[in-house]
This record gives C-alpha cells, structure tokens and sequence, in this order.
C-alpha cells in the first residue's frame, strides 16, 4: 500500500482526493475529526482538583483534543445521553 503524501494546503487535498485512487492507500493511519461549529456564547469558571485537571488533560492527549474541547465534549455527551 502507498504511504499517503504530505497535503500543505486545501487545494493540495481537493486535487488529491479528485485525482486518487484511495484504495492503493493506507488509511489506517487516519484519525476521527470533530469540528465545532455552534458559538460559544458562555465562558464559566471551574475548581478542579490538580490530580482530576491531570486525569482530564491525560484523557484528552489520548483523544487528540485540547483539554478545554474535551471537558465541553464530556459534558455534552452526558446532557445528551440523558435526554
């Protein structure tokens, strides 16, 4: 399988995707991407103990997300899943 190439750019990516086939690739390596896209009108403060602060940042290393993303993404699934 060919190792997928490096795409600096939109345009990059859009010729490649027109032009590739992706089944002589190896898409293994690729990862899920979450966007955000609804306003975050709110900012809240939170006390936090330092060994949960470091549990949370660990959590969201290992998701590839910045620690703050993967806080707001935990509480809305929770929301959500009890709706």
């Amino acid at each position: 399988m060919k190792k997928l190439p490096e795409l600096k750019t939109d345009n990059d990516a859009e010729d490649f995707i027109d032009t590739a086939d992706l089944t002589e690739y190896d898409l293994s390596v690729l990862m899920p991407m979450k966007f955000e896209f609804q306003k975050k009108e709110r900012s809240i403060t939170l006390r936090l103990s330092d060994p949960l602060l470091e549990a949370i940042k660990q959590e969201a290393t290992r998701s590839n997300m910045p620690y703050q993303r993967f806080i707001r993404q935990t509480l809305e699934n929770a929301v959500h899943s009890s709706v």
